[in-house]
Order: C-alpha cells, then sequence, then structure tokens
C-alpha cells in the first residue's frame, strides 16, 4: 500500500473507521492504518439515537471521548464527521453545540454541506471551532430539499467556506458528493473546483 501511494503522489488525510470497530478491536485496527502512516481516524457516522436528548449526547460525547484518549496514547487523533441530523434542537442548543462542549480528545471532520442541509452557517462554525477542526468536507447542498449536488450547483458558499478553513488552520479540504450521476466525472470537476478554490 505504502509503495502505491508514493508513487501516486498521495498521503492519507484520514480514514472513517466505524464506532463499533473501535469498540471492537481497536488494537488491530490502529496496528492497520499505522502501517499505512495514517495518524487521523474519523467516525463518519452515528444515528439520530445517539442525539435525540442532552443525555443521548452527553453518553455519545462520553464514549467518542474514550476513544480519543485511547488512540491518542497511539498517536492517532480522533475526529468526529457531523450530517445534518446532529443540529437538532435541544432547549435552545444544538446536540452538536453540545456535541463540541462535551468532548475531550476528540475533534472535527466538518462537512460544510450537511451544515448548510440543517439551516446553519458553515462559515460562522468553522470561525467558532477554530483549531478543534482540521478536515473538512466541501459538499455542495441545494438547501431547500437537502440534496447533494456538484460544487457550484447548490446554495453553500464554497469559496467563504474554504477561506474560512484557511483562516482557522484545516488541514485539508476534501471534495464529497454523496451521490454523484458520474462518479469520474465528477471527480474531475471537483477536483478542478477545488483547486479553483485555492
Amino acid at each position: 500500500m505504502n509503495d502505491a501511494l508514493n508513487k501516486a503522489g498521495l498521503d492519507i488525510a484520514g480514514a472513517h473507521v466505524d464506532a463499533d470497530l473501535l469498540a471492537e478491536s481497536v488494537e488491530e485496527t490502529v496496528s492497520r492504518y499505522q502501517q499505512v502512516g495514517c495518524g487521523t481516524f474519523v467516525v463518519p457516522y452515528l444515528d439520530e439515537s445517539y442525539f435525540e436528548t442532552r443525555d443521548a449526547v452527553e453518553r455519545t460525547a462520553e464514549e467518542l471521548s474514550k476513544f480519543g484518549e485511547r488512540l491518542s496514547e497511539e498517536g492517532i487523533s480522533l475526529h468526529y464527521h457531523n450530517h445534518d441530523h446532529e443540529f437538532v434542537p435541544l432547549n435552545g442548543r444544538t446536540a452538536f453545540d453540545i456535541l463540541v462542549e462535551t468532548t475531550t480528545q476528540v475533534n472535527f471532520e466538518l462537512d460544510v454541506g450537511w451544515v448548510a442541509a440543517a439551516g446553519h452557517d458553515p462559515v460562522e462554525l468553522l470561525d467558532e471551532l477554530g483549531s478543534q477542526v482540521s478536515l473538512v468536507h466541501i459538499k455542495d447542498v441545494r438547501t431547500d430539499s437537502r440534496e447533494p449536488v456538484e460544487l457550484g450547483e447548490g446554495d453553500v458558499d464554497l469559496r467563504a467556506c474554504a477561506e474560512a478553513a484557511r483562516r482557522t488552520g484545516v488541514e485539508w479540504l476534501i471534495y464529497e458528493h454523496d451521490q454523484p450521476n458520474d462518479l469520474m466525472a465528477s471527480l474531475q470537476h471537483g477536483s478542478e473546483y477545488l483547486l479553483a478554490l485555492e
């Protein structure tokens, strides 16, 4: 794998690793990814039940924090990737706000498309979170339908997001489209669009 990455001139930004895998076989998982020089794990998804109440969010934060502490002993940073359901309102706050405040040893891979789909401003959130975000998913959506679209075809101010990411020290801007009609064409367009944001 390392030879293939080097030959292609690629670096590993991180790996999406399910929470179940961290709970069941953390040592084996760490070993596998360390062999290819991956020092960043991202929990890519937890369903709505983890964010329905404040108690649920605090339990989620406790579990993620335990994973983060364990991984930090191996030199690996843990991040959580948001969708839109983490922004459910809970007594004047959002579940995401509570998650951020109550986790330790956890940073965030902010998906700007899902933030916008939830009705929030991703630029404001990037500025608010600052160094807690080191990876950003650059995704465009139509906010009325919450439908992911090709970059530049939706309602997200992607240039402002990229500027905020640079301003706050984000290490990686990562293109993502959940449901492209043509995968290779979408990758080409996404690559060109990201380069134009530099």
